[in-house]
């Protein structure tokens, strides 16, 4: 597997690894499209991974949309909103938007919840709502193919990210929606603390109930594509081995410009003039209230803890609190423990990008950051309680103050609020 990586997957410079694929793989759904004779259609596919600027990637391109695909360019949609939305655009009309709605946004994510959903017994997500069926999403895509012969088709989902774990199939399904293309695969990795924190954060917010991460919380990570990005990865490579791959620290990525930027660069995409700047979308909810929203979501009813979300978010820039990364979520042994078992997976992946080690910095995994999560966490609650939100739900605030009052049991709240002050 090692000489096999090597030979197919050359590396140019830096964390880039390049090479162009000739293969044709047949569609499971419709029979082959006549494509642009003339030349292969270029597939660019970012699959991953999560909480690495996807979001933005995918706003960007959706609200340009039309003017990408009058320059050559299509970002596919795949439902009924996302085809109305791209009417509008292409006729000059349509409501001003702030955020897009999220099938407009994130067509592909929701087409790879479909395929999940058919193939892996998977569901799709209740905020992708009203989807059309599978078939008929492919279909949408591959004429929108038909009717604008574009040169390159870009889809960004980091739902892609779960299809070697979930059911390997899938890879070699989706690529079949695209007889005789040439692909391109790019993903962006994250260190591995920042990147669990980060996505700790997410599921916070989605409203799992989870253990904290300076406890167990860790341990349910270490099998899955949230930790391994072997398993993420390797089945992309094994199904599409001529394909060009563009792997990316996602240090690299912030120090380039940002997820968008860094994907025009590196994919050496030639854009129109005149497109629509990016936007940040899916900011990361503030470490400093993790533990209230955790508990909220354990001691709430779904409804209520999702109002009490809604309404921390809104207060955290009133809070003052300390910058999320100087809050520590895991503890020394947690870090020693985390970084022992990634070991493995990062020299992986620097034989994939033909260096002895992927993440340069992946020794200061190590590093406890200065101010503990419970301590934050307590000055946060006091603070909160000192001018509970307006509007909150009664249920919601009587879990606040029920909080605080525990926590001013321990003795500990005031000294806390200095500490991080």
């Amino acid at each position: 597997m090692k000489k096999i990586l090597r030979r197919l997957l050359q590396p140019l410079t830096g964390s880039q690894t390049l090479r162009k694929t000739g293969s044709a793989l047949q569609s499971s759904i419709e029979p082959a499209l006549n494509l642009v004779p003339s030349r292969p259609l270029q597939v660019i596919l970012f699959i991953g991974h999560h909480k690495v600027g996807s979001t933005s990637l995918q706003d960007y391109l959706s609200r340009n949309a039309a003017a990408l695909a009058r320059s050559g360019i299509l970002y596919p949609y795949a439902d009924f909103e996302g085809l109305a939305h791209q009417a509008a655009a292409a006729a000059g009309q349509g409501p001003a938007l702030g955020s897009l709605p999220i099938n407009v946004r994130e067509p592909h994510n929701a087409l790879a919840f479909r395929m999940l959903a058919a193939g892996a017994g998977g569901r799709v997500p209740p905020y992708h709502k009203r989807l059309p069926a599978l078939p008929q999403m492919v279909h949408a895509i591959q004429q929108q193919i038909r009717f604008t012969e574009p040169h390159t088709v870009i889809l960004a989902a980091e739902v892609f990210a779960n299809f070697n774990a979930a059911a390997p199939k899938l890879i070699k399904q989706l690529a079949g929606y695209f007889p005789g293309a040439e692909f391109t695969l790019v993903a962006t990795l994250r260190r591995i603390d920042e990147y669990l924190a980060s996505w700790h954060g997410q599921r916070l917010k989605f409203g799992h109930q989870l253990a904290p991460l300076r406890e167990d919380g860790l341990d349910g990570y270490f099998q899955g594509i949230h930790f391994d990005y072997r398993l993420m990865l390797e089945g992309w490579l094994k199904t599409l081995p001529d394909a060009r791959l563009i792997l990316r620290d996602y240090t690299e990525v912030r120090a380039g410009g940002g997820s968008v930027a860094d994907f025009i660069a590196r994919t050496g995409l030639e854009l129109p003039a005149g497109l629509a700047p990016e936007r940040r979308e899916n900011d990361s909810i503030h470490r400093g209230i993790y533990e209230i929203i955790r508990r909220g979501n354990l001691q709430l009813p779904d409804r209520k803890a999702a109002e009490l979300r809604r309404a921390l978010r809104e207060r955290t820039p009133e809070l003052e609190l300390p910058s999320s990364r100087r809050i520590e979520l895991f503890g020394a042994d947690n870090r020693q423990r985390m970084l022992e078992r990634f070991r493995p997976i990062d020299a992986w992946l620097g034989e994939v990008a033909g260096r002895p080690a992927f993440f340069e910095d992946l020794e200061q995994v190590l590093e406890v950051q200065p101010l503990a999560e419970e301590e934050v966490f307590r000055a946060a609650l006091e603070r909160i309680c000192g001018g509970l939100p307006e509007g909150l739900d009664q249920e919601a605030a009587d879990f606040l103050n029920a909080l605080q009052a525990e926590q001013k049991e321990t003795g500990s709240t005031a000294a806390a609020g200095e500490r991080i002050a």
